[in-house]
């Protein structure tokens, strides 16, 4: 009889790369869904024997998404999911606001009908889930949609720059619970993008943002907050 080696696992057959991102995917998602909450604290040992892989991509993966900004180090030994003050909110939102207006407008230029064709696919499918009521498949929706504007957009630069902070605005806009309001506004959006008028379709992404500050800062520090925030504009 042939003896055989020790079995592996499926994670630990996979190349190292693959793995670490799967690891990262997967940390971020429990972030961006509440499995992980402000404050709590990543431990190596414990989240490798929970995905079932060594401490090397788990650590790589931990490095990785406090760059991103989910995490932060409060000492060589404690690393914990960042709590956002309002001040990291409101510079999420002044970024997102200029960015996504030029997106939109550059994209406003430049979609013809397949470009067109692929929106319309996704508010289709954000209009049943909203239907459905399903917040998780909302959020992806939703932020597949203003990644597909930017997309559009054609702008290697502007992709470069929001690349590092999709995943933070992707979790700001799962604050966003109007799903009805939001889909209305992702529909007027897109009528702008279709009209082909850069200017309309900038003008709207940038109120379209604006309102999103508003309910993100009211679901997240309380009215007075979303109150002052409106006043300062």
């Amino acid at each position: 009889m042939t003896e055989r080696g020790p079995v592996t696992s499926a994670s630990e057959r996979q190349p190292l790369a693959a793995t670490r991102q799967r690891v990262r995917d997967e940390l971020r998602e429990r972030i961006l869904t509440g499995r992980l909450r402000p404050g709590d604290r990543l431990v190596e040992r414990e989240l490798a024997e929970d995905l079932g892989v060594s401490r090397v991509p788990v650590r790589e993966a931990i490095r990785s998404l406090e760059a991103e900004g989910f995490l932060v180090e409060q000492s060589a030994r404690r690393i914990v999911v960042r709590q956002l003050a309002r001040v990291d909110v409101e510079e999420l939102f002044d970024v997102r606001e200029a960015l996504e207006g030029l997106a939109a407008g550059r994209a406003a230029e430049r979609a013809g009908a397949p470009e067109l064709k692929r929106l319309e696919r996704m508010l289709a499918d954000a209009a049943r889930a909203t239907a459905r009521g399903d917040a998780a498949k909302i959020t992806v929706l939703n932020s597949r949609f203003h990644d597909e504007i930017v997309a559009i957009a054609g702008n290697t630069l502007l992709t470069t720059m929001l690349q590092p902070l999709q995943g933070r605005l992707r979790w700001l806009t799962s604050q966003n619970e109007h799903w009805t309001e939001l889909l209305d506004e992702h529909r007027r959006l897109y009528e702008a993008i279709a009209s082909g008028d850069a200017e309309r379709a900038q003008a709207y992404a940038v109120e379209h943002v604006r309102v999103n500050r508003e309910v993100t800062l009211k679901s997240l520090f309380g009215d007075d907050q979303a109150e002052i925030a409106a006043g300062s504009r």
